[in-house]
């Protein structure tokens, strides 16, 4: 697959958002653009044809690519409902009430085949697929039967990038400690990091830089400075529904973002490990 895969160190540490930038910097470039995830647990959803339902976060995505928004887009979308229980929604409709042994113990193979499917519908019908992973790809108490970090980029077998939030704090520890928890093969996907986040000169990181580069052999390929009031719907926001209905404010928040991304990143880099010959 013509793909690549943003995964994080944690949750919350801007994997949407890179994502999102991502599909409008594809799609400004030419490409037909879908993306892609493959299991969310959210709250946050939004209606799109045929009274079909995705996460907010693949909706703007969506969006941000110029392309109609998909259930295959994300095939898999878990809604916490109370009592360590969700609802599951499969390619935008609602098929069970779970709760979260009852999914990992028999939901699992049933997932395992939405996915494949979707990945094919969209592998066969956009150019590029910009993969998000979901929380962090080592949680070793659930690797066994994950269904959305390191088995997807297999399945897909696409390259991954690191996304690590320097604003929390710990970046440093965050990263070598994902990536020495990564088995070797997994390891070996990971093909740069990006710094998320950062306040400040950034003058000041270049050391930082340099030890990420020379303690784990993979290249940082951006730091991302913080920006305000970007007005892209994040599934940390405060409004849990919304309906493609109501006609969301212009295109350009998703054209300046995604140019304060390619500013902070080495765009051509990226480009480079999407086009295979």
């Amino acid at each position: 697959m013509n793909g690549i895969m943003i995964q994080g160190t944690a949750s919350n540490v801007g994997k949407s958002m890179i994502c999102t930038a991502f599909c409008r910097l594809f799609a400004n470039d030419g490409f037909h653009v879908a993306p892609f995830k493959s299991q969310n647990m959210s709250t946050f959803s939004t209606k799109i044809a045929h009274g079909l339902e995705i996460s907010t976060a693949q909706f703007a995505q969506a969006e941000a690519a110029k392309v109609s928004p998909l259930p295959q887009m994300n095939p898999i979308l878990l809604k916490p409902s109370g009592h360590m229980s969700s609802e599951v929604w499969v390619l935008g409709e609602k098929v069970e009430h779970m709760s979260g042994t009852a999914y990992r113990e028999s939901f699992y193979d049933i997932g395992v085949k939405v996915i494949k499917q979707s990945l094919d519908f969209v592998d066969q019908n956009f150019d590029v697929v910009v993969l998000e992973g979901a929380g962090s790809p080592v949680e070793v108490n659930l690797t066994d039967r994950e269904l959305v970090n390191m088995s997807i980029a297999e399945l897909a077998d696409v390259p991954v990038l690191l996304v690590a939030d320097i604003e929390r704090g710990g970046v440093f520890a965050s990263i070598v400690g994902t990536l020495e928890l990564l088995p070797q093969q997994h390891r070996n996907r990971v093909k740069g990091i990006i710094i998320n986040k950062f306040r400040g000169d950034k003058e000041l990181f270049n050391e930082g830089v340099s030890f990420i580069e020379s303690y784990t052999g993979i290249a940082v390929l951006g730091v991302i400075p913080f920006m305000d009031n970007h007005q892209i719907e994040e599934e940390d926001s405060f409004i849990t529904h919304h309906d493609t209905s109501f006609k969301m404010s212009g295109e350009d928040k998703y054209d300046e973002w995604a140019k304060h991304v390619a500013n902070n990143l080495d765009w051509q880099k990226i480009i480079n490990m999407v086009e295979r010959p």
